[in-house]
């Protein structure tokens, strides 16, 4: 029987009694219908996990045992940084759950001169605030113990400026004349396992501007792409990831 994992956070510690937030235990209670005597799966986001059993339960609150701690990390080989253009509605919703359950490291949000999204202000703050809940919320489903970073909406020039030089740098393009594999592979090859740090720019529903592109590659950004079909800003950055973690992660 499969064990229902719950984000709670920091600092849990074995061996002590909590309760779950709120809004977990709404799902604990109303939805999965768990009763006292339950087992869980707690995780705070600083790696590892910890068993756990639901002690209590008053209304909408549950008060949980925490147990032993279990040192299990589900974390990728290759630590991907995705700058991903602001897409509308749901399907940056898809993107970041997905890239979730593909092991992404650091989401960044990237608002560009082409992009149909527009987002500043208190309007940025709550929909940062939701991702970060839609990426947690994959991490319980997919089993990740440590919680990617979800960077501030930021603009196109200053993100690609703001990747720290060691990072391995790819901008999506379907102009581009190498691909994503190849260019990987030739990559990989001059460097160690612990060095897989890249940088995965996807652009917007309506393609980057020509100025934007200029700054991308005069930063270090390598043009390339992902086969003869002109794929959509939600398919792109799944697809680039899935080949970044079959050549140096962890898909097999």
């Amino acid at each position: 029987m499969r064990i229902t994992r719950c984000y709670v956070p920091p600092p849990l510690q074995p061996q002590t009694q909590v309760m779950l937030p709120e809004a977990t235990a709404l799902h604990v209670v109303r939805v999965l219908r768990l009763r006292a005597g339950a087992e869980l799966t707690v995780f705070d986001g600083r790696g590892g996990e910890y068993a756990a059993q639901i002690l209590a339960i008053t209304r909408d609150e549950v008060r949980i045992a925490v147990g032993s701690h279990r040192p299990i990390d589900r974390e990728s080989l290759a630590r991907i940084m995705l700058l991903q253009s602001l897409a509308r509605g749901e399907r940056m919703d898809l993107i970041v759950q997905k890239a979730t359950e593909l092991g992404v490291h650091t989401i960044v949000p990237v608002a560009s001169q082409h992009s149909v999204v527009r987002l500043a202000g208190a309007a940025a703050a709550r929909r940062i605030e939701h991702w970060r809940q839609v990426v947690v919320s994959a991490c319980e489903q997919c089993g990740r113990n440590r919680i990617p970073s979800i960077r501030d909406v930021t603009e196109a020039a200053s993100a690609c400026a703001a990747v720290p030089m060691q990072v391995r740098r790819y901008l999506l393009s379907a102009d581009a004349s190498e691909s994503l594999a190849t260019a990987l592979r030739r990559d990989l090859s001059e460097s160690t396992p612990e060095h897989r740090e890249l940088a995965l720019l996807i652009g917007p529903e309506g393609g980057w501007s020509q100025g934007e592109l200029e700054v991308a590659e005069r930063v270090g950004f390598e043009p390339v792409g992902l086969g003869p079909r002109v794929l959509r800003t939600e398919t792109a950055p799944l697809a680039a990831l899935a080949i970044v973690q079959a050549l140096c992660g962890d898909l097999r």
